[in-house]
């Protein structure tokens, strides 16, 4: 753990184990994963790599919602085990999910979120609601478009912009992003991803952005970490990685961009392919089965971290 961090990883892994009795199986769905964000220097750290390669996990970690098999985190030098559940967390980091539809309950009014949140975190008194108005000002909303409205009476872009609204009533250092343009019509878009650039820029949030989208992790990332199967293969500045990637797998995404069908994301409590069980549970390199450039060491033993143009490229060709 080092001073001056808002978030620091390290060595994260989380194993799942499936199935009962004699009929288990373990999955490592996040593998010695490491990462940290400067407190000084807001920026969009972004987790990218094909539906099933452990980002959402990873997400979860940070999050509390899962707790690691092994590794540590630290939020401002501090264990986040000795922080989950707290209120000085729960307001100091705030989730954007993908589906900002299964976020707000079909049955309750959107605006009592609102109040709710700024009642509890800021002590705002019954009836008085200024964040609530700052906060939808700052996604391009005005109170009237929410108020008195149930989920299914918005739009699904209003409907996500005011999850990301909702978040920001807390003012927190960091936002986790899963996903959160994949539902929303290709038209509104960009105004979410310019709304995270603008978060950053002018309201000093640090946002872990997570997308198999590169188009949108190109346009609004500083840094960026793809994922194969619970592993960071390559991470380094988004442009370096994404105009002159390095790794194998990075020039296949980029050559070949995933599916952003969201019905094709994996859960954890959804079977793997048989694509995905050989790839989790390979010697070697993860890739070593898809690579055009893959040699003999690569299905022999797992390759080191090598620090190639400032980046860092888990992979046997730079040894």
């Amino acid at each position: 753990m080092h001073s001056g961090k808002l978030l620091e990883a390290s060595d994260l892994t989380k194993v799942f184990t499936k199935g009962q009795g004699f009929v288990r199986s373990t999955i490592e769905a996040v593998s010695r994963v490491s990462l940290s964000l400067d407190l000084a220097k807001p920026e969009i750290f972004t987790l990218a790599g094909e539906s099933g390669s452990g980002k959402s996990t990873v997400a979860k970690l940070i999050l509390g919602f899962e707790a690691p098999t092994s590794g540590k985190i630290w939020y401002r030098g501090r264990p986040i085990a000795n922080l989950k559940g707290t209120k000085e967390f729960m307001k100091d980091v705030q989730p954007v999910f993908q589906n900002p539809f299964e976020t707000f309950n079909p049955l309750k009014k959107v605006q009592s979120y609102f109040f709710e949140t700024e009642r509890n975190f800021a002590g705002s008194a019954q009836g008085s609601y200024p964040l609530t108005e700052k906060s939808l000002e700052l996604v391009g909303l005005n109170f009237s478009e929410i108020k008195d409205k149930y989920p299914s009476e918005m739009s699904g872009g209003q409907l996500q912009r005011a999850s990301i609204a909702r978040a920001l009533i807390t003012n927190p250092a960091l936002l986790i992003a899963d996903e959160p343009v994949s539902m929303i019509d290709a038209s509104l878009r960009m105004s979410v991803v310019n709304l995270f650039k603008t978060l950053k820029e002018e309201q000093r949030v640090s946002i872990i952005y997570i997308t198999h989208d590169l188009a949108t992790a190109y346009y609004i990332s500083d840094r960026i970490a793809i994922m194969l199967r619970g592993q960071f293969v390559e991470v380094g500045s988004v442009k370096k990685v994404l105009d002159n990637p390095l790794h194998p797998y990075t020039q296949l995404l980029k050559s070949s961009v995933p599916d952003p069908d969201p019905r094709s994301r994996w859960e954890e409590d959804i079977a793997l392919s048989d694509l995905e069980t050989r790839e989790y549970t390979r010697r070697g390199c993860k890739f070593a089965g898809r690579c055009p450039q893959v040699q003999k060491i690569c299905c022999e033993g797992e390759p080191d971290y090598h620090a190639v143009d400032d980046r860092l490229v888990k992979c046997h060709l730079y040894s």
